[in-house]
């Protein structure tokens, strides 16, 4: 086998060990199966009465942006893992054996594409039972789910540097809560951004979270897609890039002191 296969043979391993761990912490659970589920049905029958969305059914319009938010979110079982894994020492453990270094963040972070393709199946689950319909061509249909995973992948390695970077599981979480929120509230997911303030409209106007939802409308319920698709797959490939190399740069760090 050349060195390539070992590597991709290594990563399917640590990716199944990572989702094997998963049985045994039913609390993980929660975070791609249950708490999607809670933010459907909040939004869709306690908020939804409330907020206008001209040209779109608020279900319609909310499902995109809520799957989206839930694939940011999907990144903080990589955070946890790693942050658990080096408190206990398991990176030290790999590093004793005879495996690719790059398996480690690549097993942890593959992973996450299959937890993230069972947060999607669920939250569209319940969608179409609260009332959302796909009305474009299934070509587009399948693009939007591409379109989430690609997304979800960007932030697993996002978190991963997270994780990195801060000394606790704890310290992860809290961290990720501080940068995504903002993010994902100030933007097109729940709330048209022209019913903003002038201010939060620029930023939510200009924020990547907005590009995505709208390029999964667009995919999914035939809204005005402009460039919104092609940008949308640029920050998810640019989002991988840039921290996916600063992972690698502070897990060689962190294996190193």
């Amino acid at each position: 086998m050349s060195a390539f296969a070992y590597a991709v043979s290594d990563t399917a391993v640590i990716a199944k060990r990572n989702l094997l761990r998963i049985p045994r912490q039913p609390d993980l659970w929660v975070s791609f199966t249950i708490q999607p589920i809670m933010f459907v049905l909040l939004f869709v029958y306690v908020f939804g009465g409330a907020i206008q969305t001209p040209g779109y059914d608020y279900v319609d319009f909310l499902i995109p942006g809520i799957v989206i938010q839930t694939m940011s979110f999907g990144g903080f079982v990589t955070a946890i893992g790693l942050s658990d894994d080096l408190r206990k020492g398991l990176i030290d453990r790999f590093r004793s054996l005879p495996m690719a270094r790059s398996a480690v963040l690549g097993g942890r972070t593959l992973a996450d594409v299959a937890t993230n393709a069972i947060s999607i199946a669920v939250m569209v689950g319940v969608g179409l039972i609260v009332g959302f319909a796909f009305s474009s061509s299934p070509i587009e249909v399948i693009g939007g789910f591409a379109l989430c995973i690609l997304f979800g992948y960007a932030f697993s390695w996002i978190f991963a540097f997270v994780a990195l970077s801060t000394n606790s599981a704890e310290g992860a979480q809290a961290l990720g809560f501080m940068l995504i929120f903002p993010l994902t509230f100030a933007s097109s997911a729940f709330v048209p951004p022209e019913s903003m303030p002038a201010a939060v409209q620029a930023f939510a106007e200009a924020n990547p979270f907005s590009t995505v939802v709208d390029a999964l409308r667009a995919l999914w319920v035939d809204g005005p897609a402009g460039n919104d698709v092609w940008a949308a797959v640029a920050w998810c490939i640019g989002l991988i890039v840039v921290f996916a190399s600063l992972a690698v740069y502070r897990y060689r760090r962190a294996v190193s002191s």
